[in-house]
């Protein structure tokens, strides 16, 4: 059953998501957070995908109704983040979320630009128990990883060259530095966006299959 798009509150005024639920009617909240272009269909197939897993997902509209289709638009959407309001975006995801979710804990798992955002939102949001980063980027949001308050997932591809497997590493060391639980797995012969079925350029169906598994089962241990 596919998702509706939601309206929940954030910071006095509201935000559009994305909403999939499963067929139960409720399940582990994940939140779900978008590539650099945007709440685009990529994005809400996942949220589905999560649902038809037994999940309740949210893919809260970090750009507030505008995407982009080429990398120039997206560019400019990512560079002008406005990172206190995505902040206040996500702490009304996932208040709204907690209402969907059959368990205390929520997941966060993010693509690109959404990878460093879920990141943060496990950061800001102490009922964010688990983080799975896809490649994450994004040069002006800076995680204090010592507030997470659950294990992180990261999920890296070799030929990556602006999310590099030593970036990648880094990330690694800096949440464990930080007193926290962190994995990463780094998929060889692959590039950024490897995960998104949509970039023909960079999909890579083997590496998207397996860190889906990865994916689901780390969030079906973690969050109880």
């Amino acid at each position: 059953m596919p998702g509706k798009m939601v309206d929940f509150p954030s910071n006095g005024g509201t935000t559009q998501g994305y909403l999939a639920t499963p067929t139960s009617g409720k399940g582990p909240g994940v939140l779900v957070i978008q590539e650099w272009w945007g709440l685009v269909p990529h994005i809400k197939r996942v949220a589905d995908r999560f649902a038809a897993e037994g999940f309740s997902a949210l893919a809260p509209d970090m750009y507030h109704g505008k995407t982009a289709d080429e990398p120039d638009g997206a560019g400019k959407l990512f560079m002008a983040l406005n990172i206190a309001q995505a902040e206040k975006d996500l702490r009304g995801a996932a208040r709204y979320l907690a209402q969907q979710s059959s368990t205390a804990k929520l997941g966060a798992v993010g693509f690109c630009m959404g990878g460093q955002l879920a990141l943060f939102a496990g950061t800001v949001n102490p009922n964010v128990g688990a983080v799975v980063d896809f490649y994450g980027v994004h040069p002006n949001v800076k995680p204090d990883y010592s507030k997470l308050s659950g294990p992180v997932l990261g999920l890296f591809a070799e030929k990556d060259g602006s999310v590099t497997p030593q970036t990648a590493r880094d990330v690694d060391a800096a949440i464990k530095k930080a007193g926290k639980q962190s994995e990463i797995h780094i998929y060889p012969n692959v590039d950024h966006a490897f995960f998104n079925e949509d970039n023909k350029g960079a999909y890579n169906k083997a590496a998207a299959d397996d860190a889906w598994r990865r994916t689901i089962t780390f969030f079906r241990q973690n969050l109880k």
